[in-house]
């Protein structure tokens, strides 16, 4: 089959060389330092799903209409990316792979005679060097569109990926979206202060404000009058739980994700951006928490701060050590 993947960061090069292995036709887009050294050595794989190579055609933007399209571009680039690509890709079943909640609405706007799902990956991977990815976490991967079932289409497109890569469909995918927003808010903390998730969840005082972003978001999603899907163990029911639990006992959450982290280092895609000096994906994680709470005529304290707080990050170039940013939180109550 044909595939083509839109952008070949670290998710993207995860993708891309999985599933040239399982013997599909490759096509990734790519720019600069990272097009050069896909041209020129591949892709190469580490990590959680063993060593691994491909040789993709690598461009700038496609040139043919693929079978299926995968588009891991950063959240706040997909409106670009797939502009960029849409004359061809127009048609083509299209998988949207990406934090935040708009993707796939952005896809079906530009795309109207494509088939859009979602995707939600939880797996980690660092962007080590161009061309080269590390898997620090390989883990499921959960296909499907719109609020109900998964149907038929979405069936299809999990069989063709599950031959690569771990991939379930799921029902209720909107639901499954906040979920994975829940868990996003483990990123803003590492790309302030510098260090590992699980460095951040192991600080108190970090773990505190990390617990109160995602109970923050939590009750945003509920008062959109969202249904959470079921995802790494989490769903509505224990979600809803924990937006009502005391930040002590709410502290079991960030907790429990670090150790299904195990103990390789996972720096989060966030801080990954901060340190390659490039616009960080914060306004559709935190920010959309925010943006989300307005709808919901609430406001969003926790999650605003971080927003700002990461985009201070960006400006000046330097992190903030975990004591400036708890005293940043202390002095803002």
């Amino acid at each position: 089959m044909r595939i083509a993947v839109i952008g070949a960061g670290a998710l993207g090069g995860t993708f891309a060389t999985l599933l040239a292995q399982a013997g599909h036709d490759v096509t990734v887009t790519a720019r600069g330092a990272g097009l050069a050294a896909i041209r020129e050595r591949g892709i190469r794989l580490e990590g959680g799903f063993g060593k691994g190579q491909s040789h993709p055609t690598a461009l700038e933007r496609l040139t043919e209409t693929p079978d299926l399209a995968l588009v891991c571009t950063k959240a706040q680039d997909a409106e670009a990316a797939i502009g960029d690509n849409a004359a061809v890709l127009d048609g083509a079943a299209v998988i949207v792979i990406q934090n935040g909640l708009d993707g796939v609405d952005t896809a079906r706007r530009l795309l109207p005679g494509s088939e859009c799902f979602g995707a939600l990956s939880i797996i980690a991977a660092n962007y080590t060097e161009p061309g080269l990815v590390t898997v620090t976490t390989a883990a499921p991967t959960y296909l499907g569109r719109g609020s109900g079932p998964a149907d038929q289409a979405t069936r299809h497109w999990q069989a063709v990926l599950a031959e690569a890569v771990p991939t379930q469909a799921i029902d209720n995918f909107v639901g499954a979206q906040w979920t994975k927003l829940v868990v996003n808010m483990l990123n803003a903390l590492p790309a302030i202060t510098g260090l590992s998730v699980q460095s951040v969840v192991a600080h108190r005082g970090l773990r505190r404000i990390m617990t109160l972003s995602m109970r923050e978001a939590v009750r945003v999603g509920l008062g959109r009058g969202i249904r959470f899907g079921s995802m790494q163990a989490l769903g509505h029911r224990r979600l809803r739980v924990f937006a009502l639990l005391p930040v002590w006992a709410g502290q079991v959450l960030p907790l429990m994700m670090r150790a299904r982290m195990g103990t390789v280092p996972n720096l989060g895609s966030t801080l990954q951006s901060v340190r390659r000096g490039q616009r960080t994906e914060v306004d559709h994680l935190n920010g959309v928490v925010v943006r989300e709470a307005r709808l919901a005529g609430t406001a969003a304290p926790v999650n605003t701060r971080l927003t700002a707080l990461v985009h201070e990050v960006e400006q000046r170039g330097s992190f903030l050590t975990a004591t400036e940013v708890v005293e940043r939180f202390s002095r803002s109550r």
